[in-house]
């Protein structure tokens, strides 16, 4: 399974994993869930293309949106999917980090985020989809629709327990995305 369909795999099942059960938050890599396909949001460039992504969710008519962006895999361990921005209820943005190889579920990874501008922030995460993605904190939401839409790129570290992993992901296009985003999550 190629890399990008794993991620994109993994970003419908946490469209709408929040509110969920864990059990019901993983139900998305099963058949018979349905999941939209992924279109490209921007396309100037490879490197610029953030994909957008619509589930459908537990109740009838409910849906979830989100825009994701796989690492870059020359500068992130193999174990580092992306970065994915997905709506979530009462009208919050939410930002993960998604892995290959999960953590525990109830772990709580500590997260560094470096921008390439200069500044870095570390923040205790939480754990969605059995582990596969760190759900960062509220306030990491401002950065996705201020700071970071300048930004070139963000290194990110995950750190639970003794164990590390690393990865970058270009910003490129996440203004374009993030607004295309916005326009959706209400849908």
């Amino acid at each position: 399974m190629s890399g990008l369909l794993l991620f994109a795999l993994l970003a419908g099942s946490l469209l709408g994993g929040a509110d969920r059960p864990q059990d019901q938050a993983t139900s998305c890599a099963r058949p018979s869930c349905q999941i939209a396909p992924v279109v490209e949001v921007a396309t100037t460039a490879p490197a610029s293309v953030w994909k957008f992504s619509r589930t459908q969710g537990a109740k009838d008519g409910e849906s979830f949106a989100a825009i994701m962006k796989t690492a870059d895999t020359t500068q992130s361990d193999p174990d580092f999917a992306g970065l994915i921005v997905r709506c979530a209820p009462k009208g919050k943005i939410d930002v993960l980090v998604a892995l290959i190889r999960p953590f525990p579920p109830r772990s709580h990874p500590k997260v560094t985020i470096a921008a390439s501008g200069g500044g870095t922030l570390t923040f205790d995460a939480s754990m969605a989809a059995a582990g596969a993605a760190v759900l960062l904190p509220d306030e990491v939401s401002a950065f996705a629709a201020g700071k970071w839409q300048t930004t070139a790129s963000l290194s990110v570290v995950v750190r639970e327990s003794d164990s590390e992993i690393k990865g970058t992901v270009a910003l490129n296009g996440l203004r374009e995305a993030y607004h295309s985003l916005l326009a959706n999550c209400s849908q």
